[in-house]
């Protein structure tokens, strides 16, 4: 169920379960925004009605952090109940991708299969460019386009200074996923990623949502320390010649080690992959 984590802002939170994210309601006098849907139809209803009922019958909006399934692949159950507001890259990595990532996670087990069985792909009613603005009624939102980074359109929604929901650009004591399986897939780039971290704690926002896991204090410092721990380390491994599988390897347990509470350590190896491709094509 849905908690208020600022006035007017809620959170359905994740639990810490595999493949479902925060997901953001935000409402104000005249309107309210959704952020992210949710894993397939169903859970695109279950926010929809969730929405709904902290809405009493105000116009709907909705917006995705980024494509990716567990975020954005209920979007169906919004087609026609909610203006629909995405960025331009985000738009079109779902047109170039969307069909092979549903493939990927439908073959991923039987949960993801039935729950993603019915989706259909909806086009937003609203493109945007760099950045928007939302006014909800006393209440203004701004979505701003920041990909390449975690994604080719990766987008961050701030409620003025008090509330910035991140998508999977930050997750809490999960280790981050860089979806970059070269040649095919080049879009993360974890470079410009790591400088946003810097940025986005620049801006010092009261509270910052993640993608997934808790919300609590310091997680993006944390996960800006574990970005550049493994670029300077990458980086120096990659200049002494040293292969990327046996650096993923040195490094796996390197960063285990100094994160020994983070979730999913499996992925280490895809944001080292990332970082010593960037070395090779600095």
């Amino acid at each position: 169920m849905p908690t208020e984590i600022s006035p007017g802002v809620y959170v359905i939170p994740d639990g810490r379960t595999p493949l479902v994210p925060n997901v953001g309601i935000v409402v104000g006098e005249r309107a309210a925004l959704v952020v992210d849907t949710g894993l397939g139809p169903r859970s695109g209803a279950y926010v929809l009605g969730r929405a709904r009922d902290l809405a009493g019958g105000r116009p709907l909006y909705m917006t995705t952090t980024h494509f990716h399934p567990e975020h954005a692949f209920g979007a169906q159950a919004f087609k026609g109940e909610a203006t629909i507001v995405c960025n331009r890259a985000q738009r079109d990595e779902l047109r170039r991708k969307g069909q092979a990532c549903l493939d990927l996670f439908r073959a991923a087990g039987p949960v993801c299969a039935e729950e993603l069985q019915h989706v259909t792909f909806v086009d937003p009613d609203i493109v945007y460019v760099g950045s928007a603005a939302i006014d909800l009624g006393g209440v203004r939102v701004r979505l701003r386009s920041v990909g390449p980074a975690h994604s080719a359109g990766d987008q961050i929604v701030a409620v003025g200074d008090r509330v910035l929901f991140t998508g999977d650009l930050l997750e809490h004591k999960m280790f981050p996923l860089a979806p970059f399986s070269s040649p095919t897939d080049v879009d993360c780039d974890v470079m410009r990623w790591t400088g946003l971290l810097d940025e986005l704690i620049s801006v010092r926002t009261e509270i910052t949502v993640p993608g997934h896991g808790e919300i609590a204090p310091h997680t993006l410092a944390s996960y800006r320390d574990y970005f550049q721990f493994l670029r300077a380390e990458v980086t120096r491994l990659w200049a002494s010649g040293i292969s990327v599988d046996r650096v993923a390897e040195t490094l796996n347990e390197a960063a285990q080690s100094r994160w020994p509470d983070w979730d999913h350590p499996g992925r280490i190896p895809s944001v080292v992959e990332a970082f010593y491709r960037a070395a090779e094509n600095a």
